[in-house]
């Protein structure tokens, strides 16, 4: 399911801060292909016209009617590192859990939002379109979801979680956030998301517009906190210490002395600008008596922390979903 589909990029993408809830997907995207992989698992290939692109997305269908849960990738897209179904255990941790679980495949430096303008390496990026718009009402049509939905997100992705909830509201009753940094609009922040686009060759010019921009605030879920009331929410980060996946015993390290060392130098010193993040966030929605389930942690960067989260929010989740 790991083939990545890609179709030239032919028309300049609108931009909208806010996006309406509609009753039907965008006219000509469709669903193109269903091919089971066993079990509960399928790969469902979306074509969306936002993007003038087909897009691999991996669904966990139960049998029956359920909500959704959709999971975004981390800043790779799932592209080159791996999706979640490659690093975590998420097929076989909801495999008898009635949700839906959604995994778009692409997305690579997005911030899985709407972008100004067409970038020269990533092209056209309608994401917050083809995740509100186009992909909920194919898959509810095709596989009879219930309409609720949850959405988690992980490192970049923790802060696109928070912001479709933000630009639809009543879309999701519950928004996980994983070690993300959920500010943007500062100019430290501001920063920080350059410097996540820029080993993929992109401009964050093309995303918001240049520093100062109205759409920086405008995607800065600490701005935006007060859109957030009434939404579940699970927001997690770890301090950049060794935690209890930081050893050597630690299957993600496998013995690996140098492999520890460099998730300490990188995922440490990363982990410790998101708990800074997060605590932005979360006494934001404190102050604003918006109640979180908030996990501090010892830990690094790392894919065995999110695989956690998953676990640890799935109750909270499964309340806000009615299951």
């Amino acid at each position: 399911m790991h083939r990545i589909l890609r179709c030239s990029i032919v028309v300049i993408a609108a931009f909208a801060v806010l996006l309406p809830i509609p009753v039907h997907a965008d006219p000509g995207s469709s669903i193109l292909e269903v091919r089971p992989l066993g079990g509960r698992q399928y790969e469902v290939v979306v074509f969306s016209a936002a993007m003038n692109k087909a897009i691999p997305v991996w669904v966990s269908h139960p049998d029956g009617p359920a909500p959704a849960l959709y999971l975004l990738n981390a800043v790779d897209g799932g592209e080159s590192g791996g999706p979640w179904t490659n690093r975590t255990d998420i097929a076989q941790f909801f495999a008898d859990k009635p949700v839906n679980v959604i995994q778009p495949i692409g997305g690579r430096a997005s911030y899985y939002t709407d972008w100004v303008a067409d970038d020269p390496v990533l092209g056209r990026n309608r994401w917050s379109t083809f995740l509100i718009d186009e992909l909920p009402t194919l898959l509810e049509d095709r596989f009879g979801m219930t309409g609720r939905n949850a959405v988690a997100g992980t490192s970049m992705s923790a802060t696109s979680a928070l912001n479709l909830a933000i630009e639809a509201p009543g879309r999701y009753q519950a928004v996980g956030s994983y070690s993300g940094c959920p500010r943007t609009s500062d100019p430290v922040s501001t920063a920080y998301v350059y410097s996540q686009l820029q080993p993929y060759g992109a401009s964050a010019s093309n995303m918001w517009g240049a520093p100062g921009n109205p759409a920086w605030a405008a995607h800065d879920p600490i701005v935006n906190a007060d859109r957030l009331r009434g939404v579940a929410l699970y927001i997690s980060a770890g301090d950049g210490a060794a935690g209890v996946h930081d050893t050597l015993a630690d299957p993600s390290i496998g013995g690996d002395a140098g492999r520890l060392a460099d998730r300490m130098l990188v995922g440490g010193s990363m982990e410790s600008v998101v708990r800074g993040c997060t605590a932005a966030l979360t006494d934001r929605l404190a102050a604003q008596g918006i109640p979180a389930q908030v996990v501090y942690r010892s830990g690094t960067h790392a894919w065995p922390y999110w695989q956690d989260d998953v676990h640890d929010s799935w109750p909270l989740f499964a309340a806000a979903l009615g299951v």
